[in-house]
């Protein structure tokens, strides 16, 4: 399983570049999987439904499936938050995961940087950093993405991360 992650300020555009590079890469046949980093509180249920009170009601785990989909929801109840490489191994094999937040992890990543967005640079701080999809002219021998450009953004991740294939 291939992992590259996708780091930036708030506001930058990562979910918007993120969400057009997966459907570049899945018409390519790919399957592409993603990991989130939420730096506050979530819930991907609602209260009221059924699943939510069986978590209120103290459930650890909750899986909810049907003919289309299934879920794992899995409460934390005061243990730390799992780092990256556990939540890689809960996943199905694939042939790609982005991840996007996780700013420190240990991964390729690239950044993705807006002027307008006004928060310095994460490159010159962090060595995984292995190429910026900008909307700027920025100083740096790693290689200069077009944000605006999702099919080049993914074309660099096939031929980088996935060696051309």
């Amino acid at each position: 399983m291939r992992v590259i992650g996708f780091a930036g300020w708030s506001g930058s555009g990562k979910t918007s570049l993120i969400e057009q590079v997966i459907t570049l890469l899945e018409a390519r046949g790919l399957a592409v999987s993603l990991v989130k980093h939420a730096h506050h509180k979530f819930d991907i249920d609602h209260e009221g439904k059924d699943s939510w009170r069986h978590r209120n009601a103290g459930c650890r785990e909750v899986l909810i499936s049907s003919s289309r989909r299934w879920s794992l929801m899995h409460e934390l109840r005061g243990e730390p938050e799992l780092p990256l490489d556990a939540l890689l191994g809960k996943l199905a094999g694939c042939d790609l995961v982005l991840v996007e937040g996780f700013k420190r992890a240990g991964i390729p990543k690239i950044e993705v940087y807006r002027t307008a967005v006004g928060e310095p640079l994460l490159f010159p701080d962090d060595p995984n950093i292995i190429a910026i999809a900008t909307d700027a002219a920025v100083d740096t021998t790693l290689p200069r993405l077009d944000i605006n450009d999702p099919a080049g953004v993914a074309d660099f991740i096939v031929a980088r991360v996935l060696g051309g294939g």
